[in-house]
Order: C-alpha cells, then sequence, then structure tokens
C-alpha cells in the first residue's frame, strides 16, 4: 500500500492595494487583501473621510434632469 504524499499548500502572494507590497491572500492573514493592519486602516480612513468617492451621473440641480423632449 502506497503512502499518499501531500503537497503543501501553495501560498498566494497578491499585491497590498495601499502600499504596493506583498501580501498573502488566504487564512492566515486576517488583513487581506492588505498586508497588514496598518495598510487596512489607511484605506478605511480614506473611505471615511470621503477620498475615495463614487462617481455621481446626476446633473446639478439647474440643469434639466431626464428626457428633453418631456420638458
Amino acid at each position: 500500500m502506497a503512502m499518499r504524499s501531500e503537497k503543501p499548500a501553495k501560498r498566494t502572494i497578491v499585491r497590498c492595494p495601499q502600499c504596493g507590497g506583498d501580501s498573502v491572500y488566504g487564512a492566515e492573514n486576517p488583513y487581506r487583501p492588505f498586508c497588514s493592519e496598518r495598510c487596512k486602516n489607511i484605506d478605511l480612513g480614506a473611505w471615511a473621510s470621503e477620498s475615495f468617492r463614487v462617481p455621481d451621473e446626476t446633473p446639478p440641480d439647474d440643469l434639466p434632469f431626464g428626457d428633453p423632449k418631456e420638458q
């Protein structure tokens, strides 16, 4: 009876979105996709201070909105 040789799990390394360094993308890294708690908190702070924003397609209040034929 032959014994099976189990291969060690391959670690996935990704680029940290904050600092650009290597980051382990796996269960052993609680801060994934970030490399550290520091990078995760910097990113969270940027969202909290509204440095990152989702674009808004709504025109300004002084411009007509909708189909111009209906105005």
